[in-house]
């Protein structure tokens, strides 16, 4: 059973109020975002878009990659944190449901651990495959129902935070979810933070500009990993 809905004015003062008391310690640590840029494998210059990007962290290692960096978020105090924190991306207070960018504008589209709060999800991926363009690639990080955590402790112990819309699909309803809307899905693999904030206690394996990061393989079925990233291109880009 999904989370049931909640007005979007909720939802954005939830996060408002979240980002106003803890800023950054609310999520991973910069060095946990360069690896989604890497997984677009896209040319230098190209134009990437964060969807739900919060304070801008993605957009920090986009613009470390030689990338132009979009983002659009629903929380004004998130978008206040990103003008200071990158003021050289283009960064913008709206909803993922409606995008307030031009069709065709990007190369390459990020979501990470958002995709699952939306209100109408179908609605937001639409609107992601309008402003890329023809052959763009997309890099989302989700959360999977699937799970102990999940099961137990979000729902079981009523630890999910339903004012912020946290809810969360299988492996097997996140797939059916991007062929509806016009996706095929080219990679699946595990969160890549765990592994990696272990990896990075080593002062010579923490991410640097450009470098390409080792990438993990599950250790278990991918059915059971808390978090899924998936790496897609839009479905008439593939059968070309």
């Amino acid at each position: 059973m999904h989370a049931p809905p909640v007005p979007q004015h909720e939802v954005a003062a939830w996060f408002d109020a979240t980002y106003r008391r803890k800023g950054l310690r609310y999520l991973r640590p910069r060095r946990a975002y360069p690896i989604f840029v890497q997984l677009l494998d896209l040319p230098p210059a190209a134009r990437v878009l964060d969807v739900a990007c919060g304070p801008g962290l993605l957009l920090c290692a986009a613009l470390e990659r030689g990338h132009a960096a979009a983002g659009v978020d629903v929380s004004a105090a998130a978008i206040e944190l990103a003008h200071e924190l990158v003021p050289a991306a283009d960064v913008r207070l709206g909803n993922a449901e409606a995008l307030p960018f031009a069709d065709g504008t990007f190369d390459g589209v990020t979501c990470l651990g958002s995709l699952e709060r939306f209100l109408d999800r179908e609605r937001a991926l639409r609107e992601m495959r309008r402003v890329a363009k023809p052959g763009a690639r997309f890099c989302f990080l989700v959360r999977n129902s699937n799970t102990l955590v999940w099961r137990f402790w979000r729902q079981g112990l009523g630890r999910r935070e339903v004012q912020g819309h946290q809810d969360a699909l299988s492996l097997v309803e996140w797939r059916a979810l991007f062929a509806r809307c016009g996706f095929v899905v080219e990679r699946v693999l595990p969160d890549q933070w765990p592994r990696a904030r272990l990896r990075q206690l080593l002062p010579w394996w923490r991410p640097r500009p450009g470098r390409a990061e080792p990438v993990a393989r599950p250790l278990v079925p991918l059915r059971w990993c808390n978090e899924l990233v998936f790496v897609l291109r839009p479905a008439e880009a593939s059968a070309r």
